[in-house]
C-alpha cells in the first residue's frame, strides 16, 4: 500500500490506496478503550471514497456511542 496524497476523508485518519486501488483508513489515534470493546475498528476500507467515508463516519459513531455510555 502506498500513501494518499490527497486530503483525507476524516480529520484525524491517513488514507491509503492498495496496488489494486483499494482505498484503506487507518485512524492516526486509538479509540479509547470502551470504543474498542464496543466495535470500533482503528482500520478500515471501501472500494470508493464515498464508501470509505460512510465506514469512517460508522466507526466514529460507534466510538461516540461508546464513550457516551
Amino acid at each position: 500500500m502506498t500513501d494518499r496524497k490527497s486530503t483525507t476523508p476524516t480529520e484525524g485518519w491517513r488514507v491509503m490506496t492498495s496496488d489494486r486501488g483499494r482505498l484503506w483508513a487507518t485512524r492516526e489515534r486509538a479509540f479509547p478503550s470502551a470504543a474498542e470493546d464496543a466495535g470500533a475498528a482503528r482500520t478500515v476500507d471501501g472500494d470508493d471514497l464515498a464508501e470509505l467515508c460512510r465506514v469512517i463516519a460508522e466507526q466514529e459513531s460507534l466510538a461516540a456511542l461508546a464513550s457516551a455510555s
